[in-house]
């Protein structure tokens, strides 16, 4: 856990006053599919569960504000095999089949157990559920209510803002605020669950004005490592004027420049690169006009909410030209995240686990993955592994009185710097985060100079007095995205080669000798290291290294 120069000591828990302090088994951060599966699952278990949410379990984030197709598939061996090799390339041949059987079997038996709860799945001609998505809203209200119905205590809008850990490091509760009541919460817990969501950079993407990597700051602190951060660079077509960053409909838009022109290779797949490329210049129209009348209907019926911000101002998508742009979903679309230590979703502390897009999704999908489908899949799966985990960790704990204390740093302890202005903060990393020269167009002496000009923001940020406590969380976001950005840009730094979603313009080319995942950590000083990829089989049941 890295202090700032010359901080003093953490506090310790028993000499802090909170306005609710609370006692449980597992503490779940994050409220969104992955939490309120990894709730159910350790309450399932037998153990005392409390699950916060930065918001309202059930209507926040990115998966409660639309739908998300599911990667699901029907135990074939063929269609399993198929599921697997459609995904291997795009992610630079990084995932771990073992990993991906695991998570194709789970989200079978939780699509099944969806069912049974009584989730409306639409029927097809045969009459039989079409289980391959699921509308956020409805999934989420009826995740909550299985949250509740399995004895597990909600705190809503109660985001925390840091770890608790005892004298041996390992992790034993959080403390935050209640934006509601006001004051302060604390949770002595044998395990935390960290299923807070991944970091979107406060970019205005649909859901996303909760994920700001929070949950990856705290781990860190508390001594955690990510994986796969230089797959972090995800932008997504959406309109100028609105926030819906649902990008599957684009398949059937033509784009085009002010004057009208077509601009050739711009597309919503295989050529998002040039649309970000004439955007840094000028303006970029998109109409969907190669998509048939008779498709108007059903397009409007699949995917409701992609309309309404065309709705609003009264643009028909169809017919007339719209602008757009191209809005950073970072981690949120990318793969990185926390780094799993066994296939219980553990960190490297004990006592704390990780799930949903807080976790690296490497394991699934290497370097690229993109919206919903494998992330949906894998919030079901690790939710429910880590809930587990954290529950077997908790029985095998005990009852023993620990001494804890707090592991935050940044905006939290006393320093002898000024405040942080959360707002400057936010808008100085945007800075270095958003613009494609810098993030999408990666080069070392782009992604060199974003890192001193982050690395300085840090320094200053890292011995600053604590914040009131009406800013802090704020000041928590902020310090939450700059610390992320510098993970990326370091491993985005560290990876000499094009592979998954990273993309270098000056080592263009994809390198066999680097097929293998960036370990990354640190907080005061961002270190990376490189560990195997995994091997992959051949069909004759052998293990074999695939050449990438």
């Amino acid at each position: 856990m890295a202090n700032a120069p010359g901080a003093p000591a953490t506090p310790s828990v028993s000499s802090l006053e909170f306005d609710a302090i609370l006692e449980a088994d597992v503490l779940v951060l994050g409220g969104g599919p992955a939490g309120t599966w990894a709730a159910i699952a350790a309450a399932t278990a037998g153990a005392r569960t409390i699950l916060a949410d930065k918001g309202f379990c059930g209507t926040s984030g990115a998966t409660a504000a639309s739908g998300t197709t599911l990667w699901y598939v029907d135990p074939d061996p063929a269609k399993r095999a198929a599921a697997k090799a459609a995904r291997e390339g795009l992610g630079g041949h990084l995932a771990d089949h073992g990993w991906m059987d695991r998570v194709l079997d789970r989200t079978h038996a939780a699509v099944g157990q969806l069912a049974d709860w009584g989730y409306p799945f639409p029927r097809d001609a045969d009459g039989r559920d079409r289980r391959v998505s699921v509308q956020g809203p409805e999934y989420m209200r009826l995740m909550r209510r299985r949250v509740k119905q399995a004895g597990v205590t909600i705190l809503d809008h109660c985001p925390a803002l840091e770890l608790l850990v005892d004298d041996g490091g390992a992790v034993a509760g959080a403390a935050g605020v209640r934006r509601q009541k006001g004051g302060r919460w604390a949770v002595r817990a044998k395990a935390v669950v960290i299923a807070t969501g991944g970091c979107a950079f406060l970019s205005k993407a649909l859901g996303c004005n909760v994920l700001t990597g929070d949950g990856l700051l705290m781990a860190a602190e508390a001594g955690a490592d990510l994986s796969g951060m230089e797959f972090s660079n995800a932008y997504a077509i959406a309109p100028a004027f609105g926030s819906v960053t649902k990008t599957l409909l684009y398949q059937w838009a033509s784009f085009t420049r002010a004057d009208g022109a077509v601009i050739p290779g711009a597309a919503s797949k295989g050529g998002r690169s040039v649309i970000a490329r004439v955007l840094a210049t000028e303006p970029v129209y998109a109409r969907l006009d190669r998509a048939e009348p008779e498709l108007w209907a059903a397009m409007r019926q699949a995917q409701p909410n992609f309309f309404l911000p065309f709705d609003r101002v009264g643009i028909d998508p169809f017919t007339q030209r719209f602008p757009v742009t191209l809005r950073l979903e970072g981690t949120v679309r990318g793969t990185g995240g926390l780094r799993l230590v066994d296939e219980t979703c553990a960190t490297a502390v004990p006592g704390l686990f990780a799930a949903g897009d807080a976790a690296s999704r490497e394991p699934i999908c290497g370097g690229f993955t993109g919206g919903g489908s494998h992330n949906a899949a894998w919030a079901m799966s690790s939710g429910h592994w880590a809930g587990q985990g954290a529950a077997d960790h908790a029985r095998a704990l005990g009852n023993g009185v620990r001494a804890l204390r707090r592991a935050g740093g940044a905006g939290l302890r006393d320093g002898k710097g000024a405040s942080i202005d959360a707002a400057a903060l936010t808008r100085a990393v945007q800075a270095e985060v958003f613009p494609y020269h810098i993030n999408y167009f990666r080069t070392e002496e782009g992604l060199t100079g974003a890192l001193a000009r982050l690395d300085r923001l840090w320094s200053d940020a890292a011995g600053a007095a604590p914040s009131s406590a009406d800013d802090s969380l704020r000041v928590r976001e902020a310090a939450a995205m700059l610390a992320t950005a510098r993970w990326m840009y370091r491993s985005a730094l560290a990876r000499t080669e094009s592979r998954g979603m990273h993309r270098r313009l000056d080592h263009a080319a994809l390198d066999p000798a680097q097929r293998h995942l960036l370990t990354v950590g640190g907080l005061d000083e961002v270190h990376v290291s490189t560990r195997p990829a995994p091997l992959h089989p051949d069909p004759s049941g052998a293990k074999r290294e695939l050449a990438a």
